[in-house]
């Protein structure tokens, strides 16, 4: 009996059941498994819900390529799929030593993050990842659409989009805005198809290459422009500042430039 008192696991389930003591630990226990139990899940299904999210975001692009007259033939002789292509936004070139498989590694470097001044900071976005995956389809060895994701500050939280560029880098082709915390009604018709559809054909680019897309503050005026959001100017104003700030030299500028010289 002596041994057994001695052992503090045989003391403790000798406890009444109605022990404080006895009830504290039990229920500690129990959370502690509980916890480790949807710790390992999370853990486990994290992979999972990543290739959930990468797949629900390839089928927007892909719907997306096919909205735009003529691509939807192209990219089902292609196989239906497009190229990723990580980019270095720094040199506008096809990143060296980051992969698609690494992308999300290589971004849990603050290293690989750019801080940006307020005057550049257009978007609102405090820093700019140094690498992007960017998609492109191709005709033969002529670039037909590029694919740009676009992200910054909404009036009510982040907007994150997809650009579709014509080859000329200087068209839109379409947009898809696949996520946003817009006013439902008012900024929340960003995502509506009767306003996506005023911005195919829209100019980015005026002949000395300087940006001069803009939202309208009403109906679009110039092939510069789409229409604008009745209501919702803040959210119009901020789909501006983030489609400029993007296509500038802080963003896909070197890119756009490098594929306009047939560098790419």
């Amino acid at each position: 009996m002596a041994d057994h008192e001695r052992n503090p696991l045989r003391r403790f389930l000798a406890l009444p059941n109605e022990s404080r003591t006895k009830t504290i630990v039990v229920a500690f226990l129990v959370s502690a498994a509980c916890a480790l139990m949807v710790s390992g899940a999370t853990v486990l299904l994290r992979p999972i819900q990543a290739a959930n999210r990468a797949a629900e975001e390839q089928a927007r692009i892909e719907a997306l390529v096919r909205g735009v007259p003529g691509m939807g033939a192209l990219l089902e002789e292609s196989g239906g799929t497009l190229s990723t292509v990580i980019i270095d936004l720094d040199t506008g070139r096809a990143a060296t030593d980051v992969t698609p498989a690494t992308l999300e590694t290589a971004l849990a470097d603050p290293a690989n993050w750019t801080a940006l001044s307020p005057g550049d900071d257009i978007a609102s976005i405090g820093q700019r990842p140094d690498y992007v995956q960017i998609y492109m389809l191709r005709d033969g060895e002529r670039i037909s659409l590029v694919l740009l994701p676009l992200s910054g500050q909404g009036y009510n939280g982040r907007i994150d989009a997809v650009l579709a560029m014509q080859g000329d880098m200087n068209t839109i082709a379409g947009l898809a805005v696949t996520r946003h915390s817009e006013t439902p009604g008012l900024g929340g018709r960003i995502e509506e198809p009767a306003w996506l559809a005023s911005w195919p054909g829209t100019l980015t680019r005026d002949e000395e290459g300087n940006v001069r897309f803009a939202v309208a503050r009403g109906t679009a005026s110039s092939n510069h422009e789409v229409d604008g959001i009745t209501g919702a100017t803040r959210t119009s104003n901020a789909i501006t500042r983030i489609v400029r700030f993007w296509l500038g030299d802080q963003g896909y500028g070197p890119l756009i430039d490098a594929i306009r010289r047939q560098e790419f």
